[in-house]
């Protein structure tokens, strides 16, 4: 009597069970729908490429610093000046001794302005590189964060997977359990398994927000509107060589650029340093009004004479050839972090590739194998209920191990084509298609 009341209130609790499964495959199958459509990655660059608040700030400070050249490279305005000379208390202009009409320029040394836009020149080529790097960063970052949403939406898929075979273990005990052949133990455990996938599925569920927020944020995209499930990626890939990807990194890389335009730049700041102690001139010419003698013309010519400070320009020619010390080894040390850089973003990739094809050649195949065994044997009766727990486990961590490492290889594939400099090209798959990359 004291047995059949035990598996009537577990029978009770399997039903309150399946009816919160059934409530929470509904919600899933709800949201499911909701998110029919499928994002592609080359639109969210697309978009970030013209939304994207970062790099819109740094185009804007490339263009302004473009302008620059075309400014400094000009003469200085011409100066028209008019001069009165004795005149009366009356403030009668037509009546004071001279009244003189100017017109001045300066003119710098010869190679001076030639100097000082290449100075200039240099400056905007590396506000242009710089913003070449703005855009790379953004591209990574909205490539790491569509795979980290394609990673939940797996993972939702995965549980959800798990948790009908969870339930299929669960009925498979209750009928065992039905029949006096196992304990109320396998029952109470198959409940456990289950209420632990339906819990990963619903927490999953909600982690899909927190990777569209970030989305959203990298795209500056206002509302709560979802993305929709993310394109699933082609099997990872990886046929470039370390070397290879080295040199591109090192001859292409956006800051490489940008640090070989600043050693060009100090140069340029060296040589005009040095030009420095040459005089620059100015010229003027006049007409004089006069109201008691004869009109006529004038001219003036002026130089300046830096003999007579030499020590502020051997200053500058000291902190000229600093400065190009200085970025020189800046230089090499940019040099030296990107192979660094390069280096381990390649071993990441290599690493997630080789436990990505593990996973697919050998421990899937094992782990469902395992389960399907153990599964036979449980029912038989020729294996007890931990062991099927324990395949049930062993199914569910190979499945999101799996997930992981091609998520991770994608991931360290983003951070390789940054530390590069540009898109390295994907090889296609056994069906000729390659991943779509960057548009």
């Amino acid at each position: 009597m004291r047995e059949s009341r035990q598996r009537r209130r577990v029978g009770s609790g399997w039903r309150c069970l399946q009816a919160g499964v059934v409530a929470a495959g509904i919600l899933t199958a709800a949201s499911a729908r909701a998110q029919v459509e499928r994002v592609r990655l080359t639109d969210l660059i697309a978009e970030a490429r013209q939304h994207n608040p970062d790099l819109g700030a740094a185009e804007a400070r490339a263009r302004a610093a473009a302008a620059v050249p075309a400014r400094v490279v000009a003469l200085d305005d011409p100066v028209l000046s008019y001069e009165a000379w004795n005149a009366p208390e009356s403030l009668r202009l037509d009546r004071a001794d001279n009244n003189i009409f100017r017109l001045s320029q300066k003119i710098p040394f010869p190679g001076k302005r030639a100097l000082a836009e290449e100075v200039a020149t240099r400056d905007a080529e590396m506000a242009t590189k710089d913003a070449r790097g703005t855009e790379l960063d953004v591209v990574a970052s909205i490539t790491k964060a569509y795979y980290e949403l394609w990673r939940i939406h797996r993972l939702i898929a995965v549980y959800s997977r798990e948790k009908d075979l969870a339930q299929r273990v669960a009925r498979i005990a209750e009928q065992k359990y039905g029949t006096s052949e196992v304990s109320q133990s396998d029952v109470l455990r198959a409940q456990v398994e289950l209420t632990h996938l339906i819990n990963r599925v619903h927490t999953e569920t909600l982690s899909v927000r927190s990777a569209e927020a970030e989305l959203r944020e990298l795209l500056s995209r206002p509302g709560t509107d979802p993305f929709g499930i993310p394109e699933d990626p082609s099997p990872p890939r990886l046929t470039a060589r370390l070397e290879d990807v080295t040199d591109v990194a090192l001859a292409e890389r956006p800051e490489i650029a940008a640090q070989r335009a600043a050693v060009s730049r100090e140069e340029a700041a060296v040589r005009l340093s040095e030009r420095a102690r040459l005089p620059d001139f100015e010229f003027s010419v006049g007409r004089f009004e006069n109201a008691h003698g004869r009109d006529g013309f004038g001219a003036m010519a002026s130089v300046t004479l830096p003999i007579a400070q030499p020590g502020k320009y051997d200053a500058g020619v000291t902190e000229a050839n600093a400065r190009l010390s200085a970025q020189k080894a800046d230089l090499r040390r940019a040099e030296d972090r990107i192979r660094r850089e390069v280096g381990q973003t390649f071993v990441r990739a290599e690493t997630a590739l080789s436990q990505y094809e593990l996973f697919t050649t050998t421990h899937i195949p094992q782990a469902e194998q395992a389960l399907s065994v153990t599964e036979s044997g449980y029912q038989t009766g020729a294996v007890d209920f931990l062991s099927l727990i324990d395949s049930l486990r062993q199914i569910e961590m190979v499945h999101t191990e799996h997930i992981e490492a091609q998520v991770e290889f994608e991931k360290a594939y983003a951070d390789l084509e940054r530390a590069v400099g540009r898109e390295l090209p994907r090889p296609a798959d056994a069906h000729g298609k390659g991943t779509p990359r960057h548009g």
